[in-house]
């Protein structure tokens, strides 16, 4: 049997104008600001009045740690919101925005994929609304106004060896990892050594996805340490005076951007700092305007749940005063096979035993998100090749964890694939079994939330961090900032820091190799292992497949 490709099924969507999808919610045509016939933003007059309303049901859609064999977490999201408005219920998706960088890396592209999309996929893929162009013009501006301020006579008395403010583009580069700047003699200025970050993991983009208005996005702004002078006092966006130009640039950007499924189903997208570098959630305010104006949200947290999910109810709803009430993780047979030791080449045979011995990484996973007090349900992304068995093997292992899974088959059935998953979605949501609470207390030392995350979640037997790390965390619990949760930088691949452990390993250590502040966002960014906050691309990047054909449309992207 011959499958469409997403793009081929993307294009022949029968979409309707984004008025239509506003009234789904109650928004009117003079609330929304349209790019185009098919996506528009909602504007803050509008979100504003909502406030009152009381919150729908939320739903994170979570997953194993990823594998070649492919997961499916956004094309769940999708099909489940889609399934739940198919079994009569209000419904809206809320998923973050496609970076450019891993879009023509690995990726190809990030907006679900078979009967379970978003459209339009091309433009969300790509430019879509200009929100990433505005995070790195903002962020640029920043990094140009510091290096401006030490020329013109560095009246704040910055240490040049100490401007942590680096710059960002939205593309993997590896050669700009490590960069002399102000090369050039007298007329460019003090040469220092700096570098790029991609646009995902800057603090900007992690401030406007935790911002409330644009008035928080401002003070956060200007929250944001920049440098240090010799004494080590720290030098703030605000005092370079950069904060109300970058809200400026970020006016737009700060508005949600409201779409629709295949199915005509209204979702939500925007924001998208990733979870292996940053805190892998779309915007609280594109979360919480959805909660008011339905009945369930169905969002998703980047890569594994030892990442994106631990992120989202660590850092997102702890800032934002969130609560899930029920958190799906996705699972595939194949995934499991893999993680049980087959070949990607040999996917495709009837493997139980393997199927069996992969679920190891499943069973951590669902342990891990009961521990915060939340019910899980498991879904098994189907695919073409899995078998009876196969299937049986999955969902017996979750019964004996407590738990259910549910095959859904959205990839090509969808929301009619996905009608089982979404009634069982809607009954333990709707018996509010939930009793969320964060992993750990604000007043836990830096460290010690470190070591929380690691050995809970990760089951690591320590964690190695020198004693400049050390004294870092201790200085910065002087200032003030001991509060603040962390956000662990690390692969997506392992609950180690070894990308190629996979299962359920223990015996283990976590190496942090750096931290950094983030005090506008609010929240330390631990950086472990070899992990990169600036991506390489791959021996053969997804950009050699992207292209226009004859017709003028897009091919490639997936």
């Amino acid at each position: 049997m011959a499958f469409k490709t997403d793009i081929q099924i993307a294009r022949e969507a029968a979409k309707r104008p984004i008025q239509e999808i506003g009234e789904k919610l109650g928004i009117s045509s003079d609330d929304l600001l349209p790019y185009g016939h098919d996506k528009a933003k909602v504007s803050q007059s509008f979100i504003d009045s909502v406030q009152d309303r009381p919150d729908g049901k939320l739903i994170l859609v979570t997953a194993i740690n990823p594998t070649p064999a492919g997961e499916g977490k956004t094309t769940t999201t999708v099909g489940l919101g889609d399934g739940l408005n198919r079994i009569g219920k209000k419904a809206a998706v809320c998923i973050r925005e496609a970076s450019l960088g891993p879009n023509f890396g690995m990726k190809g592209g990030a907006a679900g994929g078979g009967y379970a999309q978003i459209v339009p996929m091309e433009e969300m893929n790509l430019h879509f609304t200009g929100d990433f162009h505005a995070i790195t013009s903002a962020h640029n501006l920043l990094a140009a106004m510091i290096d401006n301020h030490i020329y013109w006579g560095n009246e704040l008395e910055i240490d040049t060896r100490r401007v942590v403010w680096r710059r960002v583009v939205d593309m993997n580069d590896r050669a700009l990892r490590q960069i002399t700047a102000s090369l050039g003699g007298v007329p460019n200025g003090f040469p220092r050594e700096t570098g790029f970050d991609i646009t995902v993991a800057s603090e900007v983009m992690a401030i406007l996805c935790l911002a409330k208005n644009l008035s928080d996005l401002q003070e956060r702004l200007g929250a944001m340490i920049v440098a240090y002078r010799r004494d080590r006092s720290p030098v703030y966006a605000r005092d370079i005076k950069a904060d109300g130009a970058m809200t400026v640039l970020l006016k737009d950007a700060m508005q949600p951007n409201l779409v629709q499924t295949l199915e005509n189903n209204p979702a939500f997208v925007h924001g998208g700092p990733f979870a292996n570098i940053a805190h892998g959630c779309n915007s609280v305010i594109a979360t919480t305007t959805a909660l008011k104006l339905a009945d369930y949200v169905v969002t998703e947290a980047g890569f594994g749940a030892d990442l994106g999910a631990e992120k989202f109810l660590n850092i997102k709803c702890r800032k934002a005063g969130l609560a899930p009430s029920l958190v799906v993780v996705v699972a595939t047979v194949r995934a499991m096979k893999m993680n049980g030791g087959v070949a990607k080449a040999d996917l495709g045979a009837e493997n139980v035993e393997a199927v069996q011995k992969g679920c190891a990484n499943l069973g951590r996973h669902i342990e891990n998100i009961k521990s915060f007090g939340v019910p899980v349900v498991v879904a098994i992304n189907h695919f073409v090749t899995d078998t009876n068995a196969e299937v049986a093997a999955v969902k017996d292992y979750v019964a004996a964890q407590g738990a259910e899974a549910i095959l859904s088959r959205h990839w090509e059935l969808g929301s009619e694939g996905s009608a089982d998953l979404a009634t069982r979605v809607a009954e333990i949501a709707d018996g509010d079994h939930a009793n969320f609470a964060p992993l750990y207390a604000d007043e836990m030392p830096l460290l010690q939330k470190i070591e929380t995350i690691a050995k809970r979640i990760y089951r690591a037997d320590e964690v190695l961090a020198d004693q400049k790390v050390r004294n870092q965390l201790k200085d910065w619990e002087a200032q003030g900032y001991g509060d603040l949760p962390v956000c662990m930088a690390k692969t997506q691949y392992s609950f180690s820091t070894d990308p190629d452990l996979r299962g359920a390993p223990t015996g283990f250590s976590v190496p942090i190799r750096e931290v950094r502040l983030s005090a506008g966002a609010g929240f330390v960014v631990v950086i472990c292992g070899e992990i990169m906050t600036m991506p390489g691309l791959p021996r053969v990047p997804s950009a050699e497949a992207i292209k226009l054909n004859a017709d003028g449309d897009v091919e490639g992207l997936f």
